[in-house]
Formats: structure tokens, sequence, C-alpha cells
């Protein structure tokens, strides 16, 4: 005789929690309060708090903080791995002032001085936050997410931000999915979004904002990141080299700032490109240097357009043979 399905308890919770989740409704914070409202804001009522964004490379993490931001703070490229210090970018809405940390995706593949340090980054950012968003893609969790959920604390509230739902046709079709992830892990809320859609990020100020104790704000409300000019200048020319060079260019190629100076509205800066391999050079410097040239030329405008002012960027490559399985140099180069 044949046996009848049994349908699985009912759990009021995750109900109510998968109900919120795929609902059309939005909870939007309210825009960011004009300067001098921000200024009548009683200190009593101020919420503060670090927010941890993780996921595995290459998942949106980056393209989130910059959303969340409203400003590039992390440099982002369909390379994985993009991403490899902490970044922290700050919002201020209202009486809240949320400081979001960007982190490298955890690394698995490969054991290098680079990917430790990376990975030692990951771990750092987790362990002092106040609520972490742990990013994947809506609908998929592969070996790479477990590896990332594995390691986050259990005494941290964590949000399962369920990134590019705009390319799930049916919002039904992801609750089946999201039961799933919660027999993982006791996610605090489920948010289904996409990085890119203004009113999703606005909903998901509002979500975070409950989780943030009241106390006064760490940074002025018109702060966007704590990164120093200089460190955003390597950054923004790394980015343009990985855009530039495609897969060609593996990823351990880094960018060192060898001089940094204001005269007046102008910024003077010379940088220079580390590669491992001779034929690597000849990939960035490209043609007749058209390459090189346009990584410069594209660099020299986002940072122009960022800083409002005139740059003078000057470029060299340079091969640093093995220089990422050298814990020494990796020290050297900036990475924690």
């Amino acid at each position: 005789m044949p046996r009848t399905p049994v349908n699985p308890p009912s759990n009021p919770d995750l109900d109510a929690m998968l109900a919120k989740a795929l609902s059309k409704e939005t909870a939007a914070m309210p825009a960011d309060a004009p300067a001098e409202e921000e200024a009548e804001i009683d200190p009593v009522e101020q919420r503060c708090g670090y927010v941890a964004i993780v996921g595995k490379p290459n998942v949106g993490k980056s393209t989130l903080l910059n959303a969340l931001v409203g400003q590039k703070v992390s440099i982002t490229s369909r390379k994985a791995q993009t991403t490899r210090h902490r970044i922290t970018g700050m919002r201020t809405v209202g009486p809240t002032q949320f400081i979001f940390v960007d982190t490298p995706g955890f690394q698995t593949r490969h054991g290098n001085a680079l990917n430790r340090a990376l990975n030692k980054t990951v771990m750092g950012a987790v362990s002092d936050v106040d609520l972490i968003l742990f990013v994947v893609e809506a609908g998929h969790f592969n070996l790479a997410d477990a590896k990332v959920l594995s390691l986050l604390p259990a005494n941290v509230p964590v949000i399962l931000l369920a990134n590019k739902f705009d390319l799930v046709h049916r919002r039904g079709d992801l609750a089946p999915w999201l039961r799933s992830m919660q027999e993982r892990h006791p996610f605090t809320e489920f948010v289904p979004m996409s990085a890119k859609t203004a009113k999703d990020i606005e909903r998901l100020f509002g979500i975070c904002e409950k989780f943030l104790p009241q106390q006064p704000w760490m940074h002025d409300s018109e702060d966007l990141t704590d990164r120093s000019e200089r460190f955003m200048a390597s950054e923004m020319v790394r980015e343009k080299l990985f855009r530039l060079t495609g897969d060609e260019l593996p990823y351990t190629s880094t960018v060192i700032i060898d001089k940094f100076e204001e005269e007046g509205a102008l910024k003077r800066i010379a940088a220079t490109i580390v590669v491992e391999r001779e034929g690597h050079k000849g990939m960035v410097i490209g043609e007749g240097g058209e390459k090189l040239k346009r990584i410069g030329t594209e660099a020299r405008q986002e940072l122009e357009k960022l800083w409002d002012c005139k740059v003078f960027l000057e470029l060299w490559v340079k091969v640093r043979s093995g220089w990422a399985d050298d814990d020494a140099r990796v020290r050297s180069f900036g990475y924690e």
C-alpha cells in the first residue's frame, strides 16, 4: 500500500520570515535628511554600528557596498578576488550611522601567502561586528558559499542577503530554497534583493537599523570611507588593470603607489603595476604601450570624478616573480 506523503511540521516563525521576505511591500528608510536637520538629532536617539558584508568571491559584495555608501569606495570587476582589503564605507541616514565592512571573498583554492592574508582579513572582519550580511546569489548555494557560512560566529546575527533576485522569474520559486538555507544556519532574516536597485538598498537600511546599538556616531555624518586617497588611487588603477586585461592576467598582479603629491588643485601620482612574469608585463603594456595608456587614462578620469580635481597619473610596470608566495613581500605590499 503506497505511503501517504508527510508534510514537514509547520514552523510559524519561519513561515512569517518567508512571507515577509517574499512580500512585494517594501519598508524603506526615509531619504537622507538635509544637513541642517541632521544637526538637530538628539545624541540619545543616535544609532551606530558595524555591518560586515561577507560571501564567496565575485558574488557582488563590492557592488553592494558602493550602493549602500552612495559612491564608489570598493573596486569591482568580473575577475574573482578583486577586493583584497578590508574596505570600510560609512553612510548616515537620519539618526543612524551604518559602518559597512566589505571583505575579500574567502579563498579555498590556493594556499599562497597572499590568500592566507586575505582569509585572515575575512576572519578579522566578522569577529567584532553588530550584524553580518551573508551575500549569496538568489537560488544558488555551493561549496564555496558553505565554506564562508561555516566560518561565521554564532553570537552575531546574520541576514541572508539573496542577491540578484531580479533574475529569479517567480518569487514563489525561492521559498523552498530559503527553507533549505534556514536548515544550514539560523538566519535572523531573509532579504531577497538586487544590489543595483535603489528601492532594495533603501529597504535594506531599514532592515539593518534595528540591529545597531543606540550610541553616538563614530564618524562625521558626511564621511563615506576611512581609506586614504593614496589607497583609493591604487585600488582604482587595479580595477582598470583587471577590467582591461580580462582573464589573461593572474589575479596576483597588484599596484604600489610610489608617489602621491598635492599641488593646489592638482594631485600628482606615480604608481607601479607589479606582475609575476615577463609575459604578463607585455599584456599590461600592450602593443605600442596602448593598453597601459588606457589603464592610466580610465583610472585618472575616475579619480578626477571621485575627488573633483585634476590628476596627473604616471604608471610603470615591474616584474616581481613569486611575490604572492612570499609572506614578507605580501606584507610590504600592504596586505594585512
